[in-house]
Parts: C-alpha cells; sequence; structure tokens
C-alpha cells in the first residue's frame, strides 16, 4: 500500500496521535513524582550560582503563563493538531520546563531556618496536607482539562472537543483558585528553607498570584458573564476582600 494512501495517512495519523496521549501522560506521571521528590528535598542537586536558579524558576513561570494567553493558544493550536491536542502541547511544555528545573537547580548552603521536633512535623503534614488539597482541587476543576486527557480522549473516540464548562463546587464556592493556594502551601511548607529554596517560593509565589489574575482575565473571556458573577460573588482567597484578586465589582468587564 502506498504511503500516499489516505487510508494509510489516517492510520498513521491515529496511530501517532494516540501514542502522543499515552506518552504525555506517562510523562506526566512522572513529573509530578519528580515535583514531589524535588520539593521535599529528596532529589540530587548540584552547587552553584543563584542566578541559574533565578532563570530556571522564571522560564517556568513565564512560560507557562504564555502558552495560556489566548493569543498564544490561537496562533499556536493549528501547528499541534488543533484543539483536541493543545491540552497535550501544554502540558507536555510544563513538564519540560519542569525537568529543566530539576536537572539544573543549584543548592545553598544558606538556611533561612530549619525545623525541629513539632515544628518540623507541624511542617510536613501541612506539606503533605497540600498535595492532597491540590489533587482534590484539580478532581474539582476537572483533572482531564488539565492535562489535555478530555480533549484528546473525544478524539479517540471520534467526538467533537467538548466545550469547558464552570462548575461552582466545592472549594471553589469559597474561593476562586485552590489549585494555585494548594501550589502555595507546597513550595511554602518546608522544614528547612535554603536560600536556593528562598528564591524559588518567591517567584513561584509572585506567579501565582499575577497567574490567579490571569487565569481570572482567561474565564472571563472564555465563560463570559457567569464567570464574572461568580467573581463578584468569591473572593479570589479567603479573606482577600480587596484588589485585583478580591471580589468583583458585577458590572466589570474583561478588557
Amino acid at each position: 500500500m502506498s504511503v500516499r494512501s489516505p487510508l494509510l495517512r489516517f492510520a498513521l495519523c491515529r496511530t501517532t496521535g494516540i501514542l502522543f496521549g499515552v506518552l504525555t501522560h506517562a510523562f506526566f506521571v512522572l513529573t509530578v513524582w519528580w515535583l514531589f521528590q524535588f520539593l521535599s528535598g529528596s532529589l540530587p542537586t548540584h552547587r552553584g550560582s543563584v542566578w541559574i536558579d533565578i532563570v530556571l524558576a522564571l522560564q517556568f513561570a513565564v512560560g507557562h503563563s504564555l502558552l495560556l494567553y489566548p493569543a498564544v493558544r490561537r496562533r499556536v493550536e493549528p501547528w499541534v493538531g488543533g484543539p483536541s491536542f493543545y491540552g497535550l502541547f501544554y502540558c507536555c511544555a510544563t513538564c519540560l520546563s519542569l525537568c529543566l528545573v530539576f536537572a539544573f537547580w543549584q543548592s545553598s548552603s544558606v538556611v533561612v531556618w530549619d525545623f525541629h521536633d513539632w515544628p518540623n512535623r507541624a511542617t510536613k503534614v501541612a506539606f503533605y496536607g497540600s498535595w492532597i488539597a491540590l489533587f482534590y482541587s484539580l478532581h474539582l476543576s476537572g483533572a482531564g482539562w488539565q492535562t489535555g486527557l478530555t480533549p484528546w480522549w473525544h478524539w479517540v473516540r471520534r467526538l467533537p472537543p467538548p466545550r469547558r464548562e464552570f462548575r461552582e463546587e466545592g472549594l471553589y464556592r469559597w474561593f476562586r483558585h485552590p489549585i494555585y493556594l494548594s501550589f502555595l502551601g507546597l513550595i511554602w511548607f518546608t522544614p528547612r528553607l535554603s536560600l536556593d529554596h528562598a528564591l524559588l517560593t518567591v517567584i513561584w509565589t509572585a506567579y501565582i498570584f499575577i497567574g490567579s489574575w490571569l487565569k481570572d482575565r482567561r474565564l472571563e473571556y472564555y465563560v463570559g458573564d457567569e464567570y464574572r458573577e461568580y467573581e463578584s460573588r468569591v473572593p479570589g482567597y479567603p479573606l482577600m476582600v480587596g484588589g485585583p484578586l478580591g471580589k468583583r465589582r458585577p458590572h466589570s468587564k474583561a478588557a
């Protein structure tokens, strides 16, 4: 059968698409495990310049946000197979940027704090609790959308791309960004904070708050008035009563 045969091309495209989805999710699972080891201090690192750490932390934060920007997505989407595969592409790009952090991170001998006894145990409990909260929050928001599984699985079943819907349930009844808040716990709750981890924490904390604001703008763009009404009732974070991540006025519109 000729390679130019439409049937053969179709079979090759289907096989490639299915393999891409399977391998992406295997890569995602490995990256999550490596992230756990990295944040808990189990991955080996090298001594070196903290400037390298700053670049590594920033490349993840900037790239992660840039690929979610609607204008960037519209330009990139046709090159990666359309909406059914953009989630997989985004997941791979995120995992690759995290792997760069794991591979080239430079440790520091300077210690900001080092807890012992019950503060050490309490901090570890909060760290593990943040992981539980993260997985729970991902479940609420649709983990399949976070990894690209949902649109890809529709493609596998030869169904049209689904429309993502916003559901106000669980922690989302109390604040808008439980996933980001859980991630804050992952980087802040550490019994031993070295200088390099402190830099990571500061940069990623700033990224999380900026990313929360950008996520609100994206959801205003994709969901519309339903999300704006939700923003008027529910703050971005607990106890945040004002500012860009507080409750927004009902008439506020996305730029």
